[in-house]
Order: C-alpha cells, then sequence, then structure tokens
C-alpha cells in the first residue's frame, strides 16, 4: 500500500512525501514513489502515526452492555486510535491470570486494533491485598486501581516496590474517598449556584503529593491518572524537579471545559475528576504546553443511557471521547491558537509510546509498524449521536460543530477505517 501525497508529521515537523507500507511496517518515506500496487491519494492531508491512548474503559467482560471490545475498537478506529490500554475495573477484575485470560481473549477475538489490557493492583480492586505482580506482569501493560485511589499508604508503596522490581508502571486513579465527602461536581462557585454538593480539589492532590514521595522513596516508575487540579499539576513539577519518575495525563474534556460550563444539573457532565475551574483549565494547558503534562487520554467511559439520567446526584461518572477526542482538541485548542498541532500530535501519539516504552505502536519512520491516521484538517461536521459508533453515547458535547475529522486509519499495516 502507498499513501502518497502526505502532509506527515515526522521528527516534529510536517514534511510533504510518500509512505510505503508492505508486510504491516512501514518500508519506505519519500518523495514521489512509484508503486505498482493499491495507492491512495491522501492529497495533502494530515497524516500522523496513529494515536495512542492510555486510559480508556472498554467494560469486557462483565458491563458489555455499555461497550464491547468489538464496539471499543470500532470507535477507537474511528477516532485515528491505533494502541489503546484497557482498564481494569471489569467482572471479573484482572487480579489473576484466570480472570485476566477472559479479557485477552475478548481482545484476540473481537479488536481490530492494539489493546492492551491493565492488571489490578489489589485484589478486586478492594485496597486491601496486592495482586501477584510477577504473575501478571508479562501480560498487562501496567498496574492501576483506576475507578478508585488505593487509600492506603503502605499498600500503594508496596506495589511500587513491586512493579519497580518488574519495571512497570503504577498508573494511580488519584482520589482521598474521605475527602471526596459524597460530592458531584467541582467544589465551585457553580456547584453552588446550582446546589449540588462538590469535591474539592484537595481530594486529588493530596494523593498526588503522597504517592509523589512514595515513588522517589521506591525507585519506582509512577503516572497520574486524568490530573485536574492546578495543585496535582503543581505535585507533578516538584517531583520531576526531584528526580522523581513521575508523568501525567490528561484528558480534552479537563482541557477545553471547566465548572462554569456546567449551565444545569445535567448528568452527562458528571466525570471523574469533575471540571474543575477555569482558572484549573488554564493551569492544564500550560503544563501542556510546557510540556508538565507530556500525555493526553481519553479516559473514555462509556454507560448505558439509563445510568447517565438523573442529574447529579443520580448519574453514572464518566463520558465518552475515544471517537471525536482530536476533533474536540483541534477546534477548542488548536484553531484557537491556544495549543499547537504538534505539541497536541505529540502528546497523543508519540509521548506515550516512549514514556511506556510501547514498542508495538508504530510511528512514521521507516522499519516501524504501520500504525497510521490520516485527517482532513479543513472538514467540518456535526458530532450526533446517531453516528456514534461507541454503545455509549454519553457525551455533553453533542451538537458541537467540529473541525477536522480522521478519514483514515490504518494499523499493522491494514485499513481499520475509512471515512468519506
Amino acid at each position: 500500500m502507498l499513501l502518497k501525497n502526505c502532509n506527515a508529521f515526522i521528527d516534529n515537523e510536517f514534511i510533504n512525501t510518500d509512505i510505503l507500507i508492505e508486510n504491516e511496517k512501514i518500508v519506505k518515506i519519500a518523495p514521489n514513489i512509484n508503486y505498482c500496487g493499491e495507492v491512495i491519494d491522501v492529497k495533502g492531508r494530515l497524516v500522523s502515526a496513529g494515536f495512542v491512548d492510555i486510559h480508556q474503559h472498554l467494560r469486557e467482560p462483565g458491563y458489555s452492555h455499555k461497550e464491547t471490545i468489538k464496539t471499543g475498537s470500532l470507535a477507537n478506529a474511528k477516532g485515528g486510535i491505533t494502541t489503546a490500554c484497557a482498564m481494569p475495573n471489569l467482572k471479573p477484575v484482572p487480579d489473576s491470570l484466570e480472570n485476566l485470560n477472559q479479557e485477552l481473549e475478548l481482545i484476540k477475538k473481537d479488536s481490530c486494533m492494539k489493546v492492551l489490557p491493565y492488571g489490578a493492583i489489589t485484589l478486586e480492586e478492594k485496597g486491601q491485598s496486592l495482586v501477584n505482580f510477577s504473575e501478571l506482569a508479562p501480560f498487562v501493560f501496567a498496574f492501576s486501581d483506576d475507578g478508585r485511589g488505593v487509600a492506603n499508604a503502605k499498600i500503594m508503596k508496596d506495589a511500587m516496590i513491586e512493579c519497580a522490581k518488574l519495571n512497570k508502571y503504577v498508573i494511580a486513579h488519584c482520589e482521598d474517598l474521605d475527602l471526596v465527602e459524597g460530592g458531584f461536581m467541582h467544589d465551585g462557585l457553580q456547584a453552588k449556584k446550582l446546589g449540588i454538593k462538590g469535591i474539592s480539589s484537595s481530594s486529588e492532590s493530596v494523593q498526588v503529593a503522597r504517592d509523589m514521595l512514595l515513588c522517589k522513596e521506591t525507585n519506582s516508575n509512577y503516572h497520574v491518572c486524568h490530573i485536574s487540579a492546578k495543585e496535582s499539576v503543581k505535585m507533578v513539577e516538584l517531583g520531576k524537579s526531584l528526580g522523581v519518575n513521575i508523568s501525567c495525563e490528561v484528558t480534552p474534556h479537563h482541557l477545553i471545559s471547566c465548572d462554569e460550563d456546567i449551565k444545569e444539573d445535567n448528568g452527562m457532565w458528571k466525570m471523574n475528576p469533575p471540571l474543575r475551574s477555569k482558572d484549573d483549565k488554564d493551569y492544564l494547558i500550560k503544563a501542556l504546553n510546557e510540556g508538565i503534562i507530556e500525555v493526553i487520554a481519553t479516559d473514555h467511559a462509556p454507560h448505558s443511557k439509563d445510568e447517565k439520567q438523573g442529574g447529579f446526584s443520580k448519574a453514572y461518572f464518566g463520558i465518552i471521547g475515544s471517537e471525536f477526542a482530536f476533533s474536540l482538541l483541534y477546534t477548542k485548542l488548536v484553531k484557537t491558537n491556544l495549543v499547537s498541532l504538534k505539541t497536541i500530535l505529540n502528546a497523543f501519539s508519540l509521548n506515550p509510546k516512549k514514556i511506556f516504552n510501547l514498542e508495538n505502536a508504530g510511528e512514521l519512520k521507516v522499519g516501524s509498524r504501520a500504525d497510521i491516521v490520516v485527517i482532513d484538517l479543513e472538514k467540518t461536521w456535526e458530532l450526533k449521536e446517531s453516528e456514534i459508533i461507541s454503545l455509549g453515547k454519553n457525551t455533553p458535547y453533542l451538537g458541537e460543530v467540529l473541525s477536522s475529522k480522521v478519514m483514515l486509519t490504518i494499523c499493522d499495516g491494514k485499513i481499520i477505517y475509512k471515512g468519506e
């Protein structure tokens, strides 16, 4: 397969070139390649390495009414994501090889792209007893109890020690439930205006600070999930200045929205962590631009329609995003000159590949696996529920008119999505 007339993002530059793919890999990158096989003229559109999303909830096994490996992977393909890492809050929890094998079989059978499972940190994600890390390590991307914070500092420290021995990351959902106090949205002026119980920023930043210090003590690899508060980012900054191997991710929704955007008690806006203040949002953008935040991840969290009813007090936490994450980021951040296109592409592809040493995730270089996304930056379209592939339709951005659209996604040299 030959991709002709690419505006390819290579080595942090945009280059006009052709890309030749054979046997699942990129074999040549050069202008004016002659080829007798299948030729696709991308007509000067943006060509990037396929996106790498290290934080998704694909819901199988256990919750297939929300999402399946099949629908989740198809949604990823539509969004240009060629490698995704699936969180472990499943049924059964992948806290043993027996349980993990159920998920691995589903991935093997139903996924059209690369899905890497997480292993849990504690048995049943209850935060009390550690899993057998060495048993799970060869088969998982990393370890996390995502969906809840590990409350016990000794448990977290011991987990870091074990993961350090295996050169595996601890990837943490930082949330002190004692400080959440049954809240539903950010504890700010908008929560008070709407009469909704708030969640303080300290519920996140306290655990980030604790874990950063534990990471320093154990010399482990540590990554903060869906960072949302400026105080949390400052703890990451401090850790980096102390030589701690700490990294973090931010979601598209925490970069483009804040609590002021929530005008009514609408459960579609309920997510964990919640949308923080405008000041927090602006700080996240600043940290992304400065490289303190290195990774963008969607935290794609599908739910059934019934599970998102009833306003903030009753709706489940979480929104979807894998199919349209890039378009949201391009529309709200790049076109408004808040973040460069290069920064978005790096944070959503090459940075997670390099930080987590994902050898099977492709990049645009000769010899690499052909994981490629082609994007029409000039295309405008409306985000409609009827066109969403994911079983979950739970996003507050329905009806938004977005700029840029994925036109072609290639994974391991095979076309897995083709747009108009």
